[in-house]
């Protein structure tokens, strides 16, 4: 077990206040320990084998939201387990640095094995939930829920809080929906507008707003927008990329951030970066797409900067905030001994140009970690996930060994931006580091907070901060928010 550092790079945020402070008192302020420190241990208030708690994971100021998309309860409440892999997603909300749970949200259809929790995103008080195994044929907002007519079509579901009570708003379904499209495999919110994936949809149409009818690309993969005015939601544009192709996945990973779309398509095959040849298998690439008034068009296609990586998988992961995207590959190979150990790539905005910032890898690089699995990104703080990743560490330290004591456990990393670019800040372990916790397959951050998720986790605690010790409920999964710790020094002069 590593010790706790104290020794973090500063954050942007306590420069400014450093510096603010120092303008209206006569005092040098120094800020010495930036440090993340465990807040919580998020469990299910139901934990059950096999629920899978920590799928997913999302997080905005002081709400937090945790998919578990085998959770079985029939809907009635949470002790009846008669709907194998119906799903669930638990709301968590913070008061005075402690973390509660504020609502249990099941699918207003409640089927069987729909995975409802495999995909979550919140904007304020707007949370999106993707089911991506649910099957029923209706297609749009708000249709019929219970026509089974297109097994493993995908759904996906808009709620909204009142005060402290959450309620559902919308019930959306792709304009093409079609059996083993996997609708909702990915969802993305940012104010009025939702994005969702389903990297299995087949047609050939290209750019925005094309034929679905022909379905003769296999799993090329789409993406669906949607937007609400005047309290209605209504499908804005479909979007396909560029140079579809079968099995390339478009839509596996999806972020919004205002007028700015982008998604990933990590089997896509093209060597150079105009996507214009299939002669790198699964190399992968990304899509950048921008809003002018109503109107959606292709902007980017973005490539890793070693176009011809086979396997890399660029674009299992996509995230945005602002002007700085983070996309991650994690079957990317550091060199021949250190195959999918994984990176993630930044690029920003320049014009209507990106421009790749940094390439990312771990502190601890090691074979098959598949670092980038999960990426997030918000102003000037990125975290990543490896869910393959293999020390026994527990907590958060500066770098994380190659001690393979405790194997697809999982880790994530913290990276900050200065004015020299990005560095690393942390390597976060679980409080109870288990061999295949998987720990990292979801993560988030928001201002001084992440959360990463470990839906492999087994202990059987429910609620907040409970007993980590008993692992009697394999795969329950878990979930940890770790809090940005800034100690202060006063040096009066």
């Amino acid at each position: 077990m590593q010790t706790r550092s104290s020794q973090f790079s500063l954050r942007k945020c306590v420069r400014q206040l450093s510096a603010f402070c120092s303008l209206i008192i006569p005092l040098s302020v120094q800020a010495v320990a930036p440090a993340f420190v465990q807040q919580a241990y998020l469990k299910a208030s139901n934990t059950d084998n096999g629920d899978k708690f920590g799928y997913s994971v999302a997080i905005s100021g002081d709400t937090l939201v945790v998919g578990a998309l085998s959770e079985a309860s029939d809907g009635s409440g949470q002790g009846d387990n008669s709907n194998k892999g119906a799903g669930a997603v638990y709301v968590f909300v913070r008061e005075n640095n402690q973390w509660s749970q504020q609502a249990f949200l099941k699918a207003s259809n409640v089927p069987i094995c729909s995975g409802f929790g495999s995909s979550v995103a919140i904007s304020g008080d707007t949370l999106v939930v993707g089911a991506m195994y649910e099957s029923s044929g209706s297609t749009g907002v708000n249709g019929e829920q219970d026509v089974w007519g297109a097994a493993v079509s995908g759904a996906a579901y808009v709620f909204v809080r009142n005060g402290e009570t959450w309620s559902q708003q919308a019930y959306l379904k792709a304009s093409n929906t079609d059996e083993g499209d996997l609708f909702g495999i990915s969802v993305g919110i940012s104010g009025n507008t939702i994005v969702v994936g389903a990297e299995h949809e087949s047609s050939n149409a290209t750019g925005v707003n094309g034929d679905d009818t022909d379905n003769s690309l296999n799993q090329a993969g789409a993406a669906y927008v949607f937007n609400h005015v005047e309290g209605v939601w209504s499908q804005q544009a479909y979007l396909k990329a560029s140079n579809p192709d079968g099995l390339d996945r478009f839509g596996q990973a999806v972020a919004i951030d205002g007028d700015i779309i982008v998604v990933g398509a990590y089997q896509e095959d093209a060597r150079g970066p105009f996507g214009t040849d299939n002669i790198s298998r699964d190399a992968g690439a990304a899509y950048v797409f921008v809003r002018d008034g109503e109107i959606w068009s292709q902007q980017s296609l973005l490539k890793a900067s070693n176009y011809n990586a086979a396997g890399d998988k660029f674009g299992k992961s996509v995230a945005i905030s602002g002007e700085s995207i983070v996309i991650g590959a994690p079957g990317k190979d550091r060199d021949s001994s250190t195959a999918d150990s994984g990176a993630a790539y930044v690029f920003v905005r320049d014009g209507s140009d990106w421009k790749k910032q940094a390439s990312l890898v771990a502190s601890n690089v090691s074979r098959l970690d598949e670092f980038g699995g999960a990426v997030s990104i918000s102003g000037d703080s990125i975290i990543v996930g490896a869910t393959d990743e293999d020390s026994d560490d527990t907590g958060v330290s500066d770098t994380g060994t190659h001690n393979f004591l405790a194997p697809d456990s999982g880790a994530a990393y913290t990276y900050l931006r200065n004015d020299s670019g990005w560095v690393h800040e942390s390597y976060i372990k679980a409080s109870n580091t288990g061999e295949g916790d998987l720990f990292g397959h979801a993560v988030a951050v928001s201002e001084l907070s992440v959360v990463v998720g470990a839906y492999w986790e087994f202990s059987n605690a429910t609620g907040v901060n409970g007993d980590q010790s008993n692992n009697d409920a394999g795969a329950a999964g878990a979930a940890y928010v770790y809090k940005a710790d800034v100690v202060f020094a006063d040096n009066f002069e």
